[in-house]
């Protein structure tokens, strides 16, 4: 299964939405932290 398919399929659907998953709570967190910090 290669990892980038010229038409993208579900898998490929799915890996783009973990990925924007992760970068949104790095940057929730990034945010809470900054809110948090005195």
């Amino acid at each position: 299964m290669p990892v980038l398919e010229p038409n993208p399929q579900n898998g490929q659907k799915k890996f783009v939405i973990v990925l924007g998953a992760m970068l949104a709570i790095t940057v929730v967190i990034g945010i809470v932290a900054s809110i948090a910090s005195p």
